[in-house]
């Protein structure tokens, strides 16, 4: 609707993941990396987190890309809410394996092969797993089970777990130690800076069509200053931001979006209703453990009274037990 008037050939703020629209950060590029070097030299494990909206399954799509140019044979998983017995026969499903009727052992001896002889052609096997916070115990503890598949030098399944940061304090859970400690790679997506959600969302312009000129105008500086602010530097963020403004400012005719615009935009969202942080979660589990305190406390005092109940009732017996004593 806008394109004509801002003269783009795309739209620029699409929310989908698509590889051609990455901004290449610092942090962005370290952890492409990591990927492609974890899947590459046979690190067996890697797990990618980041909060929401940072660009995490964007990066999986570029990852899977490169896969793509380097004959990297992946299972995809997008949605793993899934039993232990489903997430096999999705597993064996995305590489190519019959899976229909087939029982668990069935479904492990045949992946077993699979990888064997894809090893054997000295061909990678990756298994990415997106929203991986969201598996369940008993999934990741098969996940653990499927890293056991090796040779005496190599993994014969990469396995990338990319999820929120939920997946981390999963992983650091008593009951998936094991798993935890199989992690050979790990990286974290940030949220942009000032300067790098003004980057972005130039970059972004200019790869839908617009000039160098027009992507430094569009936006002004107090438009984008106003742009992190209520983003935060959130990826996602930024682009329904920028999304919603150009249409307000097409309907306008504004040739640059002024200040005001993405402060009216951002209402529009109710961006500035923010759910509690990571921080009012720490001070719930504050008094969590104060709570806690009081109550062990309680029990503390408790049982020292019942102690000094039954001191004084076994005094009192042994008072009664002289006082019932004959006089020799």
């Amino acid at each position: 609707m806008y394109k004509q008037f801002y003269q783009l050939r795309r739209n620029p703020f699409e929310i989908t993941p698509d590889p051609s629209f990455l901004f290449p950060t610092k942090r962005h590029n370290e952890a492409l990396a990591a990927l492609y070097y974890g899947v590459r030299r046979n690190k067996g494990f890697v797990v990618m987190t980041g909060e929401v909206g940072t660009g995490k399954t964007l990066l999986v799509r570029c990852l899977l890309e490169l896969l793509r140019r380097a004959e990297v044979g992946f299972a995809y998983i997008f949605n793993p809410r899934l039993s232990p017995l489903e997430f096999l026969r999705y597993i064996g499903r995305d590489l190519g394996l019959p899976v229909a009727g087939k029982a668990k052992d069935e479904l492990l001896l045949d992946l077993g092969a699979y990888l064997i002889d894809r090893h054997r052609k000295k061909l990678t096997t990756v298994l990415v797993v997106d929203e991986a916070h969201h598996l369940a115990a008993d999934v990741l503890e098969e996940i653990r089970l499927l890293t056991n598949l090796e040779t005496s030098r190599d993994k014969l399944l990469q396995i990338l777990l990319v999820g929120q940061p939920e997946l981390d304090e999963k992983l650091d859970s008593m009951e998936l130690r094991q798993l935890k400690q199989r992690v050979a790679l790990r990286c974290h997506l940030e949220a942009l800076a000032p300067q790098e959600t003004a980057d972005y969302v130039r970059r972004r312009l200019q790869v839908a069509g617009a000039s160098e000129a027009d992507a430094n105008t569009i936006f002004p500086e107090p438009a984008m200053a106003q742009i992190h602010r209520h983003s935060r530097g959130i990826p996602r963020l930024i682009n329904t931001i920028c999304e919603n403004a150009l249409i307000n400012g097409y309907a306008k005719q504004l040739n640059r979006i002024p200040p005001e615009m993405i402060e009216e935009v951002a209402g529009d969202l109710r961006l500035s209703v923010v759910h509690p942080t990571r921080p009012a979660r720490d001070e719930n589990r504050e008094e969590v453990q104060k709570a806690l305190r009081m109550l062990l406390g309680l029990q503390q005092y408790l049982q020292a009274s019942r102690l000094q109940e039954e001191e004084s009732l076994v005094g009192s017996a042994r008072a009664r037990v002289r006082d019932d004593e004959p006089v020799i």
